[in-house]
């Protein structure tokens, strides 16, 4: 196997970084759903597309798809183990664009629709990207 492909997969993490992983994805993929299908009391893609219109972040249709599919198919693969550190590096991004352009004003606290939550994801994210997908993994057994 490569060395990039390896160094991509390869992982020393246990079990608990597998359960951080797999309960991350399903949070993301379900936020992901949110903004492209409108799933679990979410806007779809033409009403997140709106929003983000309105916090500058242009074209919104391009950006709303942007981060719905990194969220929705970066959590996928969290949840199975698959290229996570890819996946883990695109969450990351998204997060902090999250935290910087709508949380940041609004304080720490959630009560206040402030960065706490975004951050939580943002640590989970960071954690994956650092150590891999854990012993429960596509990559693990990919990787061998």
């Amino acid at each position: 196997m490569s060395t990039l492909i390896n160094k991509v997969l390869f992982t020393r993490a246990g079990y608990g970084l597998t359960v951080l992983r797999i309960f991350v994805g399903i949070i993301f993929a379900a936020h992901g759903a949110q903004k492209l299908f409108g799933a679990f009391g979410g806007y779809g893609l033409a009403g997140t597309a709106q929003y983000m219109e309105s916090l500058g972040l242009t074209p919104g249709y391009v950006m709303a798809t942007l981060a719905g599919g990194t969220e929705f198919f970066g959590g996928l693969a969290l949840i199975i183990g698959l290229l996570v550190r890819p996946a883990a590096l695109g969450l990351t991004f998204v997060s902090l664009v999250a935290i910087f352009s709508v949380h940041i004003s609004n304080g720490l606290f959630m009560a206040n629709n402030g960065y706490e939550f975004a951050l939580a994801l943002l640590g989970g994210s960071i954690a994956v990207l650092i150590e891999g997908a854990g012993k429960l993994s596509a990559d693990r057994a990919i990787a061998g």
